[in-house]
Formats: structure tokens, C-alpha cells, sequence
């Protein structure tokens, strides 16, 4: 009986002690949200100088939103699928159209421009939004595309993307003094339409909340059936002494 109790002891405090865990994420979650709102909400400030893209860490400009001017390499845009438009209002696959936008200074950082049906992905079909020249872009700066275990493998010497790699992108094209993020480009108009820009989706789950509870709720439920079996032992040994006074 000690060591079924002790056991549930140990495993009442491993309850407790997830449940709190998950109360401490929620917090962080939730100002990280909230970060990331006024990051999404704010003016616009300049690009990072490129003297400081090595030291930059994701979570330190993660949807941030700049502004940075330069010509783009349309020759060089890359196609990475989406089983849906992110603002097309329609569930249709298509592509993000990810181009180099070379910097006054002679940099690169790569552009997510926008969305296109699978029937734009031909430049040729969009020649109008190809533009020329120098721009300004405004948009939200973005960390490398992570993959889980359910993406496909990228396949660039067939033009397959599934993932906006920043690094492999870079490799692939050669692109030498490329930045180590992208800028998803924002809503503003492409002559013709397309690419149609505001493409970022910001989905965070936090569930933390509903596992914090989750796991108080085992733990009390733990509690009661601890209860109820100690309370029933202790009748029957209730039961055990009247039955024999001696």
C-alpha cells in the first residue's frame, strides 16, 4: 500500500507540475502574440544595415515591418506551392512568387512579392507586374520557413519548392551578400494584379490553456480516486475491528 501511494504521490506532483509548465507557456505565448501584433501594426522602419544580418535573431525581427528599396531579378523568382491562396477568398493552389530584390549597396534580400493561381505562374501571363527599375517595398520581415514531418522535400534543380528555405534558395541561385531572412511584401497593388501581395498568414496556436487544464484535471482526478481509495480501506478496516473487538 506505501508504494501504490508513493507512486501516486510522484505522479499527482509530475501532474501539477505539467499543468504548471503549460501556465508558464501560456504566458510566454501570449507576449509573443502580442508582439507580434505591434510588430504588424507599427510604422515601417528602415531594413537592418547588412553589417548586422549575421547577429539577427529570428525571434528578434520575426513579422517586423521595414521598408527597403532595390531592383528585382524577375529572371530569377522562384515558385513555392500552396494548396490554396492565402488571400484569394478560394481554395485553388497556386504559388508564392519569391524574387531577389537587389539593394542599392549591391545586397540581396529575397521578396516574397505575393500569391498566383497555378495559372500565372508563367511570367509571361503576368508580364505587367514584372516591374522594372527601382522599387520600394513594404513588408513584413520573416525568419526561414520551417518544414515538419509532412512537407515535401524541395527539389531545386526541378523548380519544386514547398518551403521559402532562405538559405537554400539562396545557394540554389547563386546569390552571393544574401540576406539570412526574407520580406513577405504586403498588400500594395502589382500592376496587372498579380503577384497579390499580403500573403503572410499568421496562424499561432496556443493551446496552453486547454493542456494546462488538461493536466490539472488529471491531477484531480487523482486526488479523488486517491481519496476514495483511502477512505474505503480505512472503513474496512473499520469493519475489520468491530467485526473482531479482541
Amino acid at each position: 500500500m506505501l508504494v501504490a501511494l508513493g507512486l501516486a504521490l510522484a505522479a499527482l506532483a509530475l501532474l501539477i507540475s505539467l499543468g504548471t509548465w503549460q501556465m508558464h507557456r501560456l504566458a510566454w505565448k501570449e507576449e509573443l502574440i502580442a508582439r507580434i501584433e505591434a510588430r504588424i501594426h507599427a510604422a515601417p522602419t528602415a531594413l537592418p544595415a547588412e553589417s548586422e544580418w549575421a547577429a539577427l535573431r529570428p525571434e528578434d525581427y520575426e513579422y517586423r515591418r521595414i521598408s527597403l528599396s532595390g531592383t528585382f531579378d524577375h529572371g530569377r523568382e522562384i515558385h513555392v506551392f500552396r494548396a490554396s491562396g492565402p488571400n484569394e477568398g478560394v481554395s485553388r493552389p497556386g504559388y508564392l512568387i519569391v524574387t531577389p530584390l537587389r539593394l542599392r549597396e549591391g545586397a540581396i534580400v529575397l521578396v516574397t512579392r505575393g500569391f498566383v493561381p497555378e495559372d500565372k505562374r508563367d511570367p509571361s501571363t503576368r508580364a505587367a507586374g514584372q516591374i522594372a527599375g527601382e522599387v520600394t517595398i513594404t513588408g513584413l520581415m520573416r525568419a526561414p520557413e520551417p518544414r515538419n514531418a509532412f512537407t515535401p522535400a524541395d527539389d531545386p534543380a526541378r523548380g519544386a519548392w514547398f518551403t521559402r528555405d532562405t538559405g537554400l534558395i539562396a545557394a540554389h541561385l547563386q546569390l552571393e551578400r544574401a540576406a539570412p531572412f526574407s520580406v513577405d511584401a504586403d498588400a500594395t497593388p502589382n500592376p496587372g494584379g498579380w503577384p497579390r501581395g499580403g500573403a503572410t498568414v499568421i496562424a499561432i496556436k496556443n493551446d496552453h490553456l486547454s493542456y494546462a487544464l488538461t493536466w490539472y484535471g488529471l491531477a484531480a482526478t487523482l486526488v479523488a480516486v486517491l481519496a476514495l481509495v483511502l477512505w474505503r480501506r480505512r472503513n474496512s478496516l473499520s469493519r475489520r475491528e468491530r467485526a473482531d473487538p479482541a
